[in-house]
C-alpha cells in the first residue's frame, strides 16, 4: 500500500449533510489533461446502427477554471460513447444548485444527475437509492474507492450519493512576502506562530491596512475548523447537547474577531454573486495585496506556484497538530428521473470517478481523487513529484475531522452562519453572536430530541 493510500485509509469521515467548500482549477502550473483513446466512441465497422442516445441533463454549480474542467470532462464523455449524452447545467454555487433542485423537485420536471447532497431529503425520497443500479454495472468496482469516501454517501445503510471528489481547506501563501522577513513556512504550524508573523507582514499607510498578513476565508468553516482543532466539538456525544458556547469556541473565534477588527492583519471579502468573495480573496494574493489565505484545495490550479506555496491548516500550542474537515463532493439521481435516465446518469457519473478522470480532476483542480487506483496512475506520480503542493490536501486529509452532520436538518449550521457574519462583519463579540446561537440551536436540536 502506498504512502498516499495510508493517508486515505488512517481517515475517519462520516456522512454530510451539503457540501459548501468552493474551488477552481486549472491554470498555467502543471496542469494535466488525459486524454480519450482516439477511437472512442465509433461504433465496430459493419455494426447495426445504434439506437437513439438518451440525453440526461447534469446540473452543477462550479466556477471559474472549475467549471471548464467539468465541461471538459462532459465532452470526453460524450465522445466516447454513443449510448448516453450529458446537457451540461450550470449555477452560480452549490446553495443554488440545490435551490434549484428543491423547486425541479416539487414540479417533477427534474435533472438525471446532480452535484449535491441532501440527507433529509434522501430519507424523505427525492434522492433514488444506487444499490441496485450500481449492482447492474458490472465495472463499478466500490471497492477502489476511498472508503471513508463512499460512506459519506450512505444514508441509513443505502448508498444514495456518489463521492465525485474530495476537499479540504488549506493555507497558500506569497514565498516573498515570508522571506521579506526571514519567516520560515516550517515554523507556522500554529495559530499564535501564524498570527505573530501576520503582524510582521502587515503593512499601514495613514492608519489603514495596505497589506494584510492573512485572510481567512469568509464564513463559519475556516473558524470551525481552529476550533475543532483545538479540541472543541458542535455536538455532545449523545447529541443532545449544542457546545457552540464552551472556551474552546468563544476562545478561538474571539481571537479571529481581534485579528480581523482590533488588530487589522486579516480581512474577510464577504458577500457579491456566487464564488464572488471567494474569487476576491485569491486575488488579494495574486496582485501582492496579503500574504496569503485560507481556501480550497480546489483552488489549486487558479494559482501561480513559482509565487505561492501551500502548507497545512495549523494547530494550537499545546495541544497538537491541525484537524480541518476533509470531507467528499457528493453527486446524486433525483428519485422522479425516468429509470433510463438513471441508467444515463450513473453511467456518466461512473466516468467521471474512473481512475483516468478522477487523477485527470485531481491534477487539474487540487481536489483529491476518490479512487485508489488513480493514485498510482503514473500520470498522476509524475504530477506530484513536479507539483509538491499538490500533496499537501493528502497529507492534511490524513488527520482531518469528520463533516458535521447537522441532524436538525440544516438550523444549527444556518445559527452557526449568522453568529460567524456577526464576528467576522459585524465585529460583535465571539461570546455573545455564539451564546445567541446556542439558543437557536438547541431549541431546534430539543424538537428534534422530543
Amino acid at each position: 500500500m502506498s504512502k498516499v493510500k495510508k493517508m486515505f485509509s488512517g481517515m475517519a469521515l462520516t456522512s454530510i449533510l451539503f457540501m459548501t467548500a468552493c474551488g477552481s482549477n486549472a491554470g498555467n502550473n502543471g496542469n494535466a489533461e488525459v486524454s480519450p483513446p482516439a477511437n472512442a466512441g465509433a461504433a465496430p465497422s459493419g455494426s447495426p446502427a445504434a439506437a437513439e442516445p438518451v440525453t440526461i441533463e447534469f446540473w452543477y454549480g462550479l466556477g471559474g477554471k472549475l467549471g471548464e474542467n467539468m465541461q471538459l470532462l462532459i465532452d470526453k464523455f460524450n465522445a466516447s460513447q454513443q449510448e448516453v449524452i450529458v446537457k451540461p447545467i450550470v449555477q452560480a454555487d452549490y446553495a443554488e444548485t440545490e435551490q434549484k433542485l428543491q423547486a425541479a423537485i416539487a414540479s417533477g420536471d427534474v435533472p438525471a444527475a446532480v452535484l449535491s447532497s441532501n440527507v433529509e431529503w434522501a430519507r424523505k425520497g427525492y434522492y433514488a437509492p444506487l444499490n441496485e443500479l450500481i449492482a447492474g454495472q458490472s465495472d463499478f468496482m466500490q471497492e477502489d474507492i476511498i472508503q471513508t469516501f463512499l460512506e459519506q454517501g450512505k444514508v441509513d445503510g443505502d448508498q444514495y450519493f456518489l463521492p465525485m471528489y474530495g476537499t479540504t481547506q488549506v493555507m497558500y501563501y506569497r514565498k516573498d512576502a515570508l522571506a521579506k522577513h526571514n519567516i520560515k513556512p516550517e515554523d507556522l504550524t500554529t495559530w499564535e506562530s501564524l498570527a505573530e508573523a501576520a503582524a510582521k507582514m502587515t503593512e499601514t499607510a495613514d492608519g489603514k491596512t495596505t497589506f494584510y498578513g492573512w485572510e481567512p476565508m469568509w464564513g463559519k468553516d475556516n473558524m470551525i475548523d481552529a476550533v475543532l482543532s483545538k479540541g472543541g466539538n458542535i455536538l455532545s456525544d449523545d447529541g443532545q447537547t449544542v457546545l457552540i458556547d464552551s472556551p474552546e469556541w468563544i476562545s478561538t473565534w474571539e481571537l479571529f474577531r481581534k485579528w480581523i477588527h482590533d488588530d487589522q492583519i486579516m480581512r474577510i471579502h464577504s458577500g457579491g454573486q456566487g464564488w464572488e468573495y471567494w474569487y476576491k480573496t485569491i486575488d488579494d494574493v495574486m496582485k501582492g495585496q496579503a500574504a496569503g489565505y485560507t481556501g480550497s484545495s480546489g483552488d489549486q490550479g487558479d494559482l501561480d506556484f513559482t509565487q505561492l506555496a501551500a502548507m497545512e491548516q495549523p494547530g494550537w500550542e499545546g495541544i497538537g497538530e491541525g484537524k480541518p474537515v476533509a470531507s467528499a463532493i457528493m453527486a446524486g439521481i433525483p428519485a422522479k428521473a425516468s429509470p433510463e435516465q438513471q441508467q444515463a446518469a450513473l453511467k456518466w457519473l461512473s466516468f467521471f470517478m474512473n481512475a483516468e478522470n478522477t487523477a485527470f480532476w485531481s491534477m487539474n483542480t487540487g481536489y483529491i481523487a476518490v479512487r485508489e487506483s488513480a493514485l498510482d496512475h503514473p500520470d498522476f506520480v509524475a504530477f506530484s513529484e513536479a507539483n509538491p503542493q499538490s500533496t499537501i490536501p493528502l497529507k492534511q486529509a490524513a488527520h482531518a475531522s469528520s463533516p458535521f452532520l447537522d441532524p436538525t436538518g440544516g438550523k444549527i449550521n444556518d445559527a452557526l452562519g449568522i453568529a460567524a457574519d456577526k464576528v467576522q462583519i459585524g465585529n460583535v463579540s465571539a461570546e455573545e453572536a455564539l451564546k445567541e446561537a446556542k439558543e437557536t440551536a438547541q431549541r431546534e436540536l430539543d424538537k428534534l430530541n422530543k
